[in-house]
């Protein structure tokens, strides 16, 4: 039998991954920092707004932060802003800036994950084993999202 980290059990608990999304909608975004954002975007078979919080993975400048679809392809939200990639975004003093995602492909997203990284050496590791404890690959494909923010 396959151990799974904590880390990887908590990452599959629904409810506990939600936990910030009322906070952001409250206004209340500051409180989580700037290593987290929320993206707010529109279901693609039900045209309804749907919200999810993610790690920042990397925010080279005030209008561009990416992050990571842990999960690959599949996500959820990842086929919504596939389909259309309108969105708003909130994260740290931000809330709900209009943004567009563009989704990179695998050299961007190498390039991206690779800086995270350097930065993040812990956090890599830490990252990578719960990926592969949740999704049971050895190399496990980590999709990368640049969000565009439009102007203030």
């Amino acid at each position: 039998m396959q151990r799974v980290s904590l880390a990887a059990t908590l990452i599959r608990t629904r409810w506990l991954v939600r936990l910030p999304i009322p906070l952001y909608r409250a206004g209340l975004g500051v409180l989580l920092g700037r290593r987290l954002t929320m993206i707010e975007h529109v279901g693609r078979s039900s045209g309804e707004p749907r919200y999810v919080a993610l790690e920042v993975v990397d925010r080279p400048d005030d209008r561009t932060v990416f992050v990571a679809a842990g999960f690959g392809r599949g996500s959820q939200w990842y086929r919504n802003l596939r389909a259309n990639p309108a969105c708003h975004v909130s994260t740290g003093r931000i809330r709900r800036r209009p943004a567009h995602a563009v989704l990179l492909d695998d050299a961007g997203s190498a390039e991206v994950l690779a800086r995270y990284a350097d930065h993040y050496p812990k956090a890599w590791a830490a990252l990578q084993r719960m990926i592969r404890d949740v999704t049971g690959e050895a190399e496990p494909e980590i999709p990368i999202v640049r969000l565009e923010l439009a102007e203030h």
